[in-house]
């Protein structure tokens, strides 16, 4: 695998880093993923969040008696600050993506091998930006209901949690009685 130091993760030319073989990594601040840093919570104190660390290979798949695929692995991992939904406090999840991506010429394409195949299927361009895909697959990577495997503080109790009301008639009294005989027991 080739380091491919020229080539632009914000502006990638995707079948010229395929055809090459070409390889980048690097780290960027978790603050510049705008879209991404909405769905957390702020990071505790005045600490700066973890930095979003990224690879991405590409790679050019022959195929029997046609042009060969334009393919791209991505990995990227960071650990983001969610609010747990049971205790709604504060909590540290990893988060991590591993994927390969093939990229195809236009739009219809892209639509038509969607829907015959499980790949993910991209439509390329010259000036790809690879920051905006991590940071899509890192939204895509959090999960839908966020919470600690056991909550660090007991939950809080609600006044009306805290009086049960031994003395509240039991609702299902008046269908008891009404299922009665006339003069029975």
């Amino acid at each position: 695998m080739a380091k491919d130091r020229n080539a632009d993760p914000r502006r990638l030319d995707v079948y010229a880093f395929a055809s090459t073989a070409g390889a980048l990594a690097g780290e960027w601040p978790q603050r510049d993923f705008t879209r991404l840093t909405d769905s957390l919570m702020p990071t505790p104190g005045d600490t700066l969040p973890p930095p979003v660390a990224w690879s991405a290979a590409g790679e050019a798949r022959p195929v029997s008696g046609a042009a060969p695929e334009c393919w791209l692995r991505l990995e990227a991992h960071s650990t983001v600050t969610l609010q747990c939904q049971r205790c709604l406090q504060p909590m540290a999840e990893a988060v991590a993506i591993d994927r390969d991506f093939r990229f195809v010429h236009d739009e219809d394409e892209a639509a038509r091998l969607d829907e015959e195949s499980e790949d993910d299927v991209l439509v390329a361009s010259r000036s790809f930006d690879l920051r905006e895909l991590v940071e899509d697959e890192l939204i895509l990577a959090l999960p839908l209901v966020p919470r600690h495997a056991s909550c660090p503080q007991p939950l809080p109790m609600s006044a009306a949690d805290e009086e049960v009301d031994d003395e509240a008639p039991n609702p299902f009294a008046a269908l008891a009685a009404l299922r009665r005989p006339p003069g029975g027991r």
